[in-house]
């Protein structure tokens, strides 16, 4: 048994250990993924960070910003 979720009425998240909520639709897992030491997708993840300006050695300082 596993600890699931599903978006309740108001938008916020209801635990549940349901595989289906009550209208019918899957739950979803609450558990995070497995890490892996070895990543085999971070250079993918790199280049659409740089792409979308979301690394943070892109950020603008906060002193830029006032």
């Amino acid at each position: 048994m596993y600890l699931m979720y599903y978006n309740g009425e108001n938008g916020q998240r209801v635990y549940t250990m349901a595989k289906v909520d009550p209208n019918g639709s899957p739950t979803f897992s609450a558990h995070p993924a497995r890490f892996s030491p070895e990543d085999k997708y971070s250079r993918q993840r790199i280049i659409l960070k740089k792409r979308f300006g979301l690394l943070i050695t892109q950020e603008a300082t906060k002193a830029a910003v006032h």
